[in-house]
This record gives C-alpha cells, structure tokens and sequence, in this order.
C-alpha cells in the first residue's frame, strides 16, 4: 500500500511539474524575480537609512552630553574660585557621571556607524547585481521573444502550427464537400440523359423525343404551306370566271360564289 502511494504521488508530481512547464513563461519569471529583487534592494536601503538615523541620533545626545559636562566643568571652576569646595566637587561628580555616558554613547556611535557602513557596501553591491540581472534579464527576454517568434513563423510556413493545421483542416473539408456536389451532379445528369430517372417536371426531353417533336413541327409547316397555295388558286379562278360572265351578259350581275374555305386542323 505504501508503494502504491509513493507511485500515485510520485506520477502527480510529474503530472504537475508537467502542467507547469507548458503554463510558465520564461519572461514573466524573470520580471517576477527581478521584481523581489528590487524590494530586496528596497530594505536594505531602508535598512540603512534606520541605520543612519539612529547614529544621527546618538551624535546629537554627544553633542547635548558634551556641552552639558563642558557647562559642569565650568561650574566647579568658578565655584571653586569663590570657595565653594563642596559646590565644585558636586559639579564634578555629575560631569564624571555624563562622561561615563559619553563613553557608552561614543561605543554605540562607532558600532552604528560601522554597520551603517556594512550596509551601505552590501545595498551598492546588490544594486549592481540587480543592475545586471536587469541587462542579462532582458537580453534573454529579447532573445526568447525572437525565437518565439521564429518558431511561428517556421510553424506557419510548415503547416504544423495549430492554428495553420486548423486552417488547413477546413480547406481540406471544403474541397471535399466540393468534389462530393460536383460528382452527384455529374451522376444525375448522365442519369436524366440516359432516361433511368423520370423528369416530373416535363422540361428535360430525350435524343429521340426532340427529334419526332422536331419532325411534327416540320409536317405541320408543310401542311399550312400547300393549304395557303391550294387557297390562293381558288381565289383567282373565281375571279376569271367573273370577269368573263360580265362581257357576255352586261345587264347581268354576278352572282357571288361561296369562295372554298380550308379550315386549319
């Protein structure tokens, strides 16, 4: 049981490393760890300036302490002067105490101000770390951005890409689909022409069908024409004979004749 689990959690660690890999962008790590970088150098320089103001502090306390034992010194002087023994070792004893202040105060002093300078060295030596992870952070994001770039673009002329395979997917479908209409029209045109499939609508006809159509409109002009001809010649024998029942008998008219009619069947 303790192996299966080893091998269960050891494949999900893969498994996430693997979805991270693809999910990870080289230049977005960068600008992320110069990013803490740069806060880094942030609390060190803050560092320093704690630093710097502390021993700011102490010097002004020195200064105060200073003045206040000089102003003691001088007290026990004149007093002295005037015969004031106990007033002039009074001042004395409290400029003996200040001076013992002084003496911590000088040791804090120097201690501040050597770590104020430890620390001014490291926030200098991080700035140009960070200055130069900055230059070679960009140079590799350039040169990624470039190779990305010409991965596309070699992806693209290779019709290996997803969006090119897509593409050419679609234009594969299309021609396909194309060649499937023009073969079933080409199918039921030879299929109509041959006669296996009935035209409901009645326009499509045959060879043979057009050439008796052909044919029966041919008879039916002839028929017209001699029935034209047939009409004009027995229109004017009727006009002769008129013509000469007239010379014989002036005082008798004509009589009209029922000119022959052909009715067009």
């Amino acid at each position: 049981m303790s192996g299966v689990m080893k091998r269960m959690g050891m494949i999900f660690r893969a498994k996430a490393n693997k979805a991270l890999d693809r999910a990870e962008d080289p230049r977005e790590t960068l600008d992320y760890s110069y990013q803490k970088q740069l806060e880094l150098l942030q609390k060190v320089r803050r560092g320093v300036a704690d630093v710097a103001t502390s021993r700011k502090r102490l010097e002004l306390q020195l200064n105060q302490l200073q003045k206040q034992s000089s102003t003691l010194e001088d007290q026990g002087r004149k007093a002295l002067a005037l015969g004031r023994e106990d007033l002039a070792r009074e001042a004395l004893s409290r400029r003996s105490a200040l001076q013992q202040q002084v003496s911590d105060l000088e040791v804090q002093h120097q201690t501040l101000q050597g770590e104020e300078e430890k620390l001014t060295l490291a926030a200098q030596r991080l700035q140009a770390k960070v200055d130069a992870f900055r230059t070679k952070k960009e140079t590799i994001k350039a040169t990624y951005t470039a190779a990305e770039a010409q991965t596309r673009i070699g992806e693209a002329f290779s019709g290996i890409s997803e969006e090119m395979g897509d593409v050419g997917m679609a234009i594969q479908r299309a021609e396909d689909k194309t060649a499937t209409l023009q073969a079933r029209a080409g199918a039921i045109d030879e299929l109509l022409a041959s006669g296996a499939l009935d035209d409901s609508s009645g326009l499509h006809k045959d060879d043979i069908q057009s050439e008796l159509d052909r044919l029966s409109g041919g008879t039916d002009v002839e028929l017209e024409l001699q029935r034209m001809k047939a009409e004009l010649a027995g229109g004017s024998s009727s006009s002769q004979q008129a013509i000469e029942g007239g010379q014989g008998n002036p005082g008798q008219q004509s009589q009209p004749r029922d000119t022959p009619r052909f009715d067009k069947q």
